[in-house]
C-alpha cells in the first residue's frame, strides 16, 4: 500500500485552473454554452476539495503546513478557488439556477474568499519575514487573491443600484486593488534578481514562473471591471493606461516564462501538481486582454486574446489530464493502493 500525498492548499489551484477557463470563454457566444459545464465541473471539484479539507485537516495540520516556506504560499489557491467559482456561478451558472440565486452564491463565495485572502495576504508574508528564505514566484500566491476580490467585487458591483453602497463596494475593491499590487511590486524584483544570480532551480519549480502572470493579468482584468462601474472620474483612463503598460510587460514574461519553460521541456520536465500554475495565471491574462478589447475595440486586444485563450484550452487539457492519472494525486480520505 502507498499513502497518499499531503492534502494541501496546492490542491485547490485546479480549481482555479479549471475555473478560470470557464469564465474566459463565457463573453464568447460560440463558447459560453461549452464554458458552463467547465465551470460546473470546477464547483463540484471545489464542493469534494472542500469536504476533503473539512475531513483531513486539523488546527495541527494547517500550522504545519504554514510553517513550511513553500506549502504556505499555496495557502493563497482556496480564496482564489472560491472567487473564481462564484464568478463563474454569476457568469455562466445564471443560466441554470436564476440570476437571484447566482448573486447570493457569488456574494456568499466572495466574501468568504475576501476574508480568507486578506488573511494569508498577511499571515503568510509575516511567516516568511526574518526566515531567511530565498524568493520564488510562489511568494506572489497569497497575496494576489485581493486582487481577484476587486475583479470579482466589480462584477458584483454592476448589479448594485447606484447609490453609497454601490460606491463603498467600488472604493473598497480599489482597495483591494492596491493591497495585492503593492505588495506584487515588492515581491516581483526579488523574484527577478533570484532568476538572475541562481536561475529557476528544480525542473519542478519551472512552472510556479508563470505565478508572475497572476497578478499582472488580474489586475488589467480587475482596472477595467471597475471601469464598467463609474463612481469616480477617471476610471476608464485609468483602467486602459494602466492595463496597456501592465500588458506589455505581461506579454514580455510570457516570453520568458515560456523560453525557459522549453528548455526545461527538452530536458525533461516531471510531472506535479506545480504544473497548475501554466493554467490560472495565463487565464488572468487572457481576461485582462479580453477586458481591455472592450474598453479599446481593437483587431490587436482582441486577436491576442483569441491566441491565448488557445493555449489556455490547451494548458489546461494537458494539466487536467495529467493531474487524473497521475498516481501523485491525492485521495480525498484514507490510502491508495
Amino acid at each position: 500500500m502507498r499513502r497518499a500525498a499531503p492534502f494541501g492548499p496546492n490542491l485547490f489551484a485546479s480549481v482555479m485552473g479549471t475555473g478560470i477557463v470557464a469564465t474566459a470563454g463565457a463573453p464568447v457566444p460560440g463558447l459560453h454554452a461549452v464554458a458552463r459545464y467547465v465551470w460546473a465541473s470546477a464547483a463540484l471539484v471545489l464542493v469534494c476539495l472542500v469536504v476533503a479539507a473539512t475531513w483531513r485537516w486539523t488546527w495541527q495540520t494547517v500550522r504545519a503546513q504554514v510553517a513550511d516556506p513553500v506549502m504556505a504560499q499555496f495557502w493563497g489557491a482556496p480564496p482564489m478557488a472560491l472567487m473564481t467559482v462564484g464568478t463563474g456561478t454569476l457568469l455562466l451558472g445564471s443560466d441554470w439556477i436564476g440570476l437571484p440565486a447566482a448573486l447570493a452564491v457569488d456574494w456568499t463565495l466572495w466574501t468568504v474568499g475576501t476574508a480568507l485572502g486578506l488573511v494569508t495576504s498577511v499571515v503568510v508574508p509575516l511567516r516568511m519575514f526574518g526566515s531567511g528564505e530565498p524568493a520564488f514566484a510562489g511568494w506572489l500566491m497569497p497575496v494576489v487573491p485581493p486582487m481577484v476580490s476587486a475583479a470579482s467585487g466589480a462584477l458584483l458591483a454592476q448589479h448594485m443600484a447606484d447609490g453609497a453602497g454601490r460606491q463603498a463596494m467600488v472604493l473598497g475593491c480599489y482597495a483591494l486593488f492596491g493591497v495585492s499590487l503593492f505588495a506584487t511590486l515588492v515581491i516581483v524584483p526579488q523574484v527577478w534578481q533570484r532568476l538572475v544570480r541562481h536561475g529557476v532551480g528544480a525542473a519542478s519549480a519551472v512552472p510556479t514562473v508563470w505565478i508572475v502572470l497572476g497578478p499582472l493579468g488580474q489586475s488589467i482584468t480587475a482596472a477595467n471591471l471597475l471601469a464598467g462601474v463609474p463612481v469616480l472620474p477617471g476610471q476608464r483612463a485609468f483602467g486602459v493606461l494602466y492595463g496597456t503598460i501592465t500588458w506589455g510587460f505581461a506579454l514580455l514574461w510570457v516570453a520568458l516564462a515560456a523560453a525557459v519553460t522549453v528548455r526545461t521541456v527538452r530536458r525533461g520536465l516531471p510531472f506535479a501538481l506545480t504544473w497548475w500554475s501554466f493554467v490560472f495565471p495565463l487565464g488572468t491574462l487572457v481576461t485582462g486582454t479580453s477586458a481591455l478589447a472592450v474598453r479599446v475595440p481593437s483587431a490587436l486586444f482582441s486577436g491576442v486574446a483569441l491566441v491565448l485563450y488557445g493555449g489556455l484550452v490547451v494548458a489546461w487539457a494537458t494539466v487536467a489530464a495529467r493531474t487524473v492519472v497521475s498516481r501523485n494525486w491525492p485521495l480525498a480520505v484514507g490510502n491508495a493502493p
